[in-house]
């Protein structure tokens, strides 16, 4: 009772067949094909650079940008 017979797993492939249909297996056969062919490609283009990577920004440079971006220059005036 540990393995299943080739009996057991071909009515298991029909049940799968008749509720996903086989358009829907088909397009998640290519979808998962391209994705495992796009990963291959980034691991391959990122182990095979020769260059040496752009030197980090200087941390001066960093802050001065974040605090550009969040700084909100306005004029207080008081009620009278």
């Amino acid at each position: 009772m540990g393995s299943f017979s080739i009996w057991h797993w071909l009515i298991v492939l029909l049940i799968v067949v008749m509720v996903f249909g086989t358009k829907k297996l088909k397009n998640l056969g290519s979808d998962l094909g391209s994705a495992v062919k796009g990963f291959k490609d980034g691991m391959r283009d990122g182990s095979s650079d020769d260059k040496p990577a752009a030197p980090a920004p200087q941390p001066q440079q960093v802050a001065s940008a974040a605090v550009d971006k969040k700084t909100i220059d306005v004029e207080a005036k008081q009620k009278s």
